[in-house]
């Protein structure tokens, strides 16, 4: 999308995906040379983020940055970019600490069903993806127990499989970085619900999804890029303390509401500072052009990706001014054939 939309506003581009999708990126960019865009407009440049990705975003000839990964990359790749002599655009896509809010008017199996989707699909990896589910007191018991027993009947396995649920993450250090978390959350939380790991492992690193209760949303360090979900209790009249909570995290990427009451989504919607919001459905795959997608704050510099203003971010306006008005000549030339624009000329001529 973003590869698109910069030559769509007539830039080259250099394309550099993450160090770890490098064959998924070739792809892309051998169908769009296929489909007719000039090898020389669109290049691929596999590497590191590190050297490669840095020495792009200082090199002078880089007229603009568009940016989907951490907020950490995010914040590095500003910095060297404050540091150019030229102020350059960029666009960041980051992650976020995404929540759910669920109240007691919801439906349990609806709730569930969105919950396994938004968390769990992809293996959690996905920007969008739940982190946070909020549950009133009242329906939590119901709703934690359908989402261990739905944790349960998870399958680990191959992607390719049409019988998997979830495949591995994405590297081993992915999945280390998620197993310290776990145990982190041993020891602060309690466990709710898990999947089974398959014996024998398939290839691949996979990391059995979970779910931890939680105390509140200052317990996490960030974001946790992967299929655990923390779930934290709130009271009826606690509703502003949860918004509270979220505001606080700095994150504002995606959020989910279920409630069946209108005036509850209402309020909730106008004042979490969060740039989707999703109502009584699940909260990942947003549809360019009917969903534009896109975050504030920690969670990326907009605008959203597949929105109207998009486009406009990577061309730079020039406006030429040419002074006909001020000459009575031209604009007696501009009013011929039209009755009534002679008196704004006779008032021309009069000024």
């Amino acid at each position: 999308g973003q590869i698109a939309a910069a030559l769509a506003a007539g830039n080259s581009v250099i394309a550099k995906p993450a160090s770890l999708a490098p064959l998924c990126a070739a792809l892309v960019v051998r169908l769009m040379h296929q489909a007719g865009v000039p090898p020389q407009v669109l290049h691929l440049l596999p590497g590191g983020g590190q050297e490669l990705g840095m020495a792009l975003v200082k090199d002078r000839r880089v007229a603009g940055v568009a940016f989907t990964g951490s907020t950490e990359t995010a914040r590095q790749i500003n910095l060297a970019l404050a540091q150019r002599p030229m102020i350059v655009p960029f666009i960041a896509e980051t992650g976020g600490l995404n929540s759910m809010i669920i109240d007691s008017s919801a439906l349990p199996e609806q709730v569930v069903a969105d919950v396994m989707t938004s968390a769990f699909n992809s293996a959690g990896q996905r920007c969008s993806a739940l982190r946070v589910l909020f549950v009133q007191e009242e329906v939590a018991p119901r709703i934690i127990e359908l989402l261990s027993g739905a944790m349960a009947e998870l399958k680990l396995g191959n992607p390719a499989r049409l019988d998997t649920d979830i495949g591995p993450v994405i590297s081993a250090a992915a999945r280390e970085g998620l197993e310290q978390h776990r145990q982190y959350l041993t020891g602060i939380g309690t466990l709710l619900g898990q999947a089974v790991l398959p014996e024998p492992l398939p290839p691949g690193h996979f990391f059995a999804p979970c779910a931890f209760e939680i105390e509140a949303l200052e317990q996490l360090p960030g974001e946790i890029f992967g299929p655990i979900l923390h779930i934290i209790r709130y009271r009826a009249d606690q509703l502003d303390h949860v918004l509270e909570q979220i505001n606080a995290s700095g994150y504002g990427l995606t959020l989910g509401i279920h409630s069946r009451i209108d005036s509850t989504v209402e309020y909730i919607s106008q004042r979490l500072r969060v740039g989707n919001a999703y109502v009584n459905r699940n909260m990942i795959g947003a549809v360019v052009g009917t969903q534009p997608f896109g975050g504030e704050g920690l969670s990326g510099t907009g605008p959203k990706a597949g929105g109207p203003y998009y486009l406009h971010r990577f061309a730079t306006e020039r406006v030429l001014t040419i002074n006909t008005a001020a000459v009575g000549g031209n604009a007696t030339l501009l009013a011929q054939g039209s009755d009534e624009a002679i008196p704004s000329q006779k008032m021309l001529d009069q000024n």
